[in-house]
């Protein structure tokens, strides 16, 4: 069986935040750099529904973690 495939936009429509390229680029530069000790689930910037989600993604190596990952490289990013 086939893992779903899922884009970046879908990631942030999965968080309930705007999709489009743009409103995903926006936001990452509003909440970078997030400090090397900080993990991505715990940036001040989701709430505790959107928190949970990234845990978990990460945590079950579910079909969003590749996706969470990314997520997290681009949130560490100084620029």
């Amino acid at each position: 069986m086939e893992k779903p495939v899922h884009f970046f936009s879908d990631l942030f429509e999965q968080l309930g935040l705007p999709s489009d390229s743009e409103s995903i680029e926006l936001f990452i530069k509003r909440h970078r750099p997030l400090p090397e000790d900080v993990a991505l689930a715990d940036a001040p910037c989701w709430n505790e529904g959107q928190a949970e989600f990234l845990r978990e993604a990460i945590e079950e190596d579910a079909d969003w973690a590749e996706l969470v990952d990314h997520l997290d490289v681009a949130m560490h990013q100084d620029n």
